[in-house]
């Protein structure tokens, strides 16, 4: 790498950093190329990136941002999975990590927070953002569902009635 690719490099981490909710911090343990790419296809899925990076250059671009916490995380052979929701990163990477041995979760940082390899895991246990959502608004609709069932219920109730009788009668 010359020094222009050192400088891009770093420019391009420190944009990652700037906008990223969630850095996990992994390191390869000799994984085969299936091995990294099936990887890197479950971070994808996930919305995630994942990034192989130098350590040294990985610690400048986190210096002057909320993951200078991290830095010295990045020793031996690291790599970054990052992503704005604060749960997709670390939820991709611990799946892939019960499969293989091959890799293994060093640490992170949930914005300035950093975490350990135990916090990262139970990060990943948390349900993400859009789930979060889907269940907010399950229960802001459940009680109109229920009053507008209740409404409807003894309308119901009396048709039921009348037609009784009316069976009766015939």
């Amino acid at each position: 790498m010359d020094r222009s690719q050192k400088a891009e490099s770093v420019a391009s981490l420190n944009a990652t950093f700037a906008e990223v909710g969630v850095v996990v911090i992994t390191r390869n343990l000799g994984m085969t190329v299936a091995q990294s790419t099936a990887l890197r296809g479950k971070v994808r899925e996930a919305g995630a990136t994942y990034k192989v990076a130098k350590n040294s250059l990985a610690k400048l671009a986190a210096n002057g941002t909320a993951y200078e916490g991290i830095s010295d995380l990045f020793t031996g052979p690291t790599a970054i999975a990052s992503s704005v929701d604060p749960v997709a990163a670390a939820k991709a990477v611990v799946d892939f990590a019960k499969t293989t041995d091959k890799i293994e979760i060093v640490g992170g940082s949930l914005g300035s927070v950093v975490l350990n390899a135990d916090g990262i895991k139970a990060l990943a246990t948390m349900p993400s953002l859009d789930e979060m959502r889907a269940k907010l608004i399950g229960l802001i609709q459940a009680p109109a569902t229920k009053i507008a069932q209740l409404s409807t219920a003894p309308a119901a109730k009396l048709a039921r009635v009348f037609q009784a009788y009316a069976d009766k009668a015939a």
